[in-house]
């Protein structure tokens, strides 16, 4: 009996690792920004982007610039310069909040790597991929699409598209509308109380009809 108790208590290797980050009061606007539309939970959203990130070569490249010691991106190596100032105690300031997130040991053991290359503690290296995940629109854009693409039906996605062309090719102040501009415009339009995304959108694809 008290040797099964004990394989129970064994610590999973499924089991997931907590960082809560701090973040500025922007960033943690626009994590809940796309939680809204999406409708999913920020802890989802912040692991999403994080994941993402390390996989995003210009993510890396971005941050590269602050690797105080070597790291590895697949076949690349980024050279770290120890002259570099650690970022551990910049950009703290009184408007910044924490925010949690639950990374699979995987992931975990890939931001302590990060980590160790800005010289940083785990929660100051996942601030900051967050940051730079975020600032990448090639990558926020692929995250939404493929949202809207489980969420929507093929005809409503072709809709979607033809106006994300016709604003984009009519735009005056040539800056590209991403699918997150899209879907926030839809939710500020519609104003509805729903967080449900296919409703929001139907809603507003109504009134165009």
């Amino acid at each position: 009996m008290k040797e099964g108790e004990k394989k129970k208590r064994k610590t999973r290797s499924d089991k997931k690792r907590e960082i809560k980050p701090t973040i500025s009061i922007d960033l943690k606007n626009c994590l809940y920004r796309l939680s809204y539309i999406t409708n999913q939970p920020v802890k989802d959203i912040v692991e999403i982007l994080c994941e993402k990130g390390l996989q995003s070569r210009k993510v890396m490249e971005y941050l590269s610039q602050y690797f105080r010691r070597d790291y590895q991106f697949f076949n690349t190596t980024f050279f770290g310069q120890l002259e570099r100032e650690s970022l551990q105690r910049k950009y703290q300031s009184p408007k910044n909040e924490r925010v949690s997130v639950r990374f699979t040991q995987l992931t975990y053991e890939d931001i302590r790597k990060l980590s160790d290359a800005l010289d940083v503690t785990p929660s100051k290296a996942t601030a900051l991929l967050l940051d730079a995940s975020v600032r990448n629109a090639n990558l926020l854009n692929a995250m939404v699409k493929l949202f809207l693409h489980e969420q929507l039906d093929q005809s409503r996605m072709d809709e979607l598209k033809r106006v994300m062309k016709y604003v984009n090719r009519n735009n005056p102040y040539n800056e590209e509308i991403s699918w997150f501009n899209l879907l926030s415009f839809i939710f500020d339009e519609v104003k509805d109380t729903t967080t449900n995304v296919k409703v929001a959108i139907n809603n507003w694809l109504g009134k165009k009809e």
